[in-house]
């Protein structure tokens, strides 16, 4: 077996002092040379246009966001799928996902190469396996978008990613430890099960973040352009890159210990941005981390796929 590479100690730097409570689902818009994340908690979303911090407060937890092509962004709040024409403009429902918004809400997801938008979920009841995987498709002028529910019976819907080639979907249930990635036929939307990509050892009984030995659980991730998958590994202070083939590449120690998602941006796409935890944590762990809830950014050893937008 081969050994895993050391963790590297990279390079952060705080973008700017503002704290979330759940910092979550950045993207890079190469139009407007902006980052846009979300706070899932605090319920709002948030950008960094040419060094000032924007926030735009939401009427429920925002799980993820995507530009679209039109203009504005396509949100997944806890009560349906969202389009704004502008940064503050007026909200308008677009969509409803099948599931009950009293145990049950949006987390993480992205658009595919088509436009479509795919949200994962969350059981908050951590019991029912009532999380779920659907795409939002909007491209058919004069009708309501499409839902289709993509795969189901999960925790915590996360770790979205495509393949440079839009071959392969990954996707976590965090929870479980570990990575799928399923084979993908982006014209027909639909999922073949490949198998696992990637495991990790659970967390033990009556761990301490003082413990380095538990590695963390996959969160939210993003793909470079040579088809390799970083995902942020929760509760394990660390970045993970793994080749398309599910050889561990890389490991580089996060600021937090608790990372939830990177993506790739900057000029050159070659910024690697990471949202992070504050909220629930322990007074010990956020005396190590103090910085935790911020958004961070390191020089990545190769640039990352450009966002896809929303098509409608």
């Amino acid at each position: 077996m081969t050994a895993a590479p050391d963790v590297t100690h990279p390079t952060w730097q705080r973008i700017d002092p503002h704290t979330c409570q759940l910092g979550e689902s950045p993207f890079w818009h190469p139009q407007e040379q902006t980052l846009y994340w979300v706070d899932i908690s605090g319920r709002q979303l948030l950008r960094m246009q040419a060094g000032a911090l924007q926030t735009w407060d939401m009427p429920s937890e925002p799980g993820c966001i995507a530009p679209a092509r039109s203009g504005g962004l396509v949100i997944a709040l806890r009560h349906g799928i969202f389009r704004a024409p502008q940064w503050g403009g007026a909200l308008t429902q677009i969509a409803t996902l099948a599931y009950d918004t009293a145990t049950v809400r949006a987390n993480d997801g992205k658009c595919d190469a088509l436009g479509r938008f795919w949200v994962g979920t969350v059981d908050e009841t951590k019991t029912q396996h009532a999380a779920a995987l659907y795409t939002v498709d909007a491209r058919e002028a004069g009708k309501p978008p499409r839902v289709t529910h993509q795969l189901g019976d999960a925790l915590t819907g996360n770790g979205l990613g495509f393949s440079p080639d839009s071959t392969v979907v990954y996707w976590v249930d965090t929870p479980q430890h570990r990575i799928d990635a399923w084979d993908f036929d982006l014209s027909s939307n639909t999922l073949r099960a490949r198998g696992p990509f990637a495991h990790f050892e659970p967390k033990p009984a009556g761990w301490q973040f003082s413990d380095s030995a538990y590695g963390g659980r996959p969160d939210g991730a993003a793909v470079d352009i040579h088809g390799n998958y970083w995902v942020a590994m929760y509760e394990g202070a660390r970045v993970c890159q793994f080749a398309p083939d599910g050889r561990l590449l890389a490991q580089y120690a996060a600021p937090s210990q608790c990372p939830t998602m990177p993506c790739f941006g900057g000029a050159d796409l070659q910024t690697l941005y990471l949202t992070t935890v504050r909220h629930g944590r322990p007074d010990a762990e956020l005396a190590r981390y103090p910085d935790s809830g911020c958004v961070f950014a390191m020089r990545a050893p190769l640039p990352g796929l450009p966002v896809n937008s929303f098509v409608d």
